[in-house]
């Protein structure tokens, strides 16, 4: 199989093909609701499958292992984490999906409008939040969010630029945030947030970029996400047109 097929298999974004195929597999494993222990097929089947190199086909999976979804089984293949899946979509310890990954676990069609990308000095209210000093440099972006070409949500990130500094680089209008900060150098993990949301009339500006004609509510929302080490690395404030979202969450003990 051809580079060029590889690219219309896994979507035309700028990542690494491992990056593209671990999500293909993620999301094949979430919409079958695989349970923990399930083993997954041979290096070689998925080779063959996704007619990619072993290589693509190993880092891919040992991505899946950094980011909790995977175990290896020596001289045994791999399986997935206990666990792991369970709940998928949900804010739990384990994994955050972003808006992509949720989309991709779904089969629907994801795509962004970029409204704003900028750096600046973090406020002091988000320094605090992030556990940074006022005045950090922050990445800061503004995007309209749709599915199959509805909009669904208006998003506000504010990320610590140190943590990936080639976040002011990207195309936002097709790549994964949480995607280039897995891959950031050392990786970010979105691992687990803390999470509110209420619900609200639309101001004027989110009536407007999210097409609503008549009485539709908001569901706003702020998420503050943690990484692999329990360092806050996004900020972030969404508002979902509430005839087009439903939040879902598990409680515990």
């Amino acid at each position: 199989m051809s580079l060029e097929r590889d690219h219309a298999l896994f979507g035309a974004d700028e990542r690494p093909l491992y990056e593209r195929l671990a999500d293909e597999i993620r999301a094949e494993l979430e919409r079958d609701a695989t349970a923990g222990g399930a083993r997954l097929p041979s290096e070689r089947r998925l080779v063959e499958r996704f007619g990619v190199s072993r290589v693509t086909v190993r880092k891919a999976l040992n991505e899946l292992k950094s980011q909790g979804v995977l175990v290896s089984l020596p001289a045994r293949g791999w399986a997935v984490a206990p666990g792991a899946l369970e709940g998928a979509g949900r804010l739990g310890r384990d994994h955050v999906q972003g808006f992509a990954d949720l989309a991709a676990a779904r089969g629907l069609r994801m795509r962004s409008r970029v409204l704003e990308t900028t750096t600046r000095p973090a406020t002091v209210k988000e320094a605090e939040a992030l556990r940074a000093a006022p005045g950090t440099a922050l990445f800061e972006m503004r995007r309209v969010r749709y599915l199959n070409d509805l909009a669904v949500a208006v998003e506000h990130n504010r990320l610590p630029l140190d943590l990936a500094p080639t976040l002011v680089e990207a195309d936002f209008a097709e790549a994964s945030l949480y995607g280039l900060l897995r891959a950031a150098d050392p990786p970010q993990v979105p691992r687990y947030a803390d999470y509110s949301v209420e619900a609200r009339n639309p101001t004027d500006e989110e009536r407007k970029l999210l097409e609503i004609d008549g009485a539709v509510p908001i569901l706003f929302a702020t998420q503050l996400t943690f990484n692999q080490h329990n360092v806050p690395i996004e900020l972030t404030d969404q508002a979902y047109r509430g005839d087009r979202y439903t939040f879902h969450a598990s409680i515990t003990d």
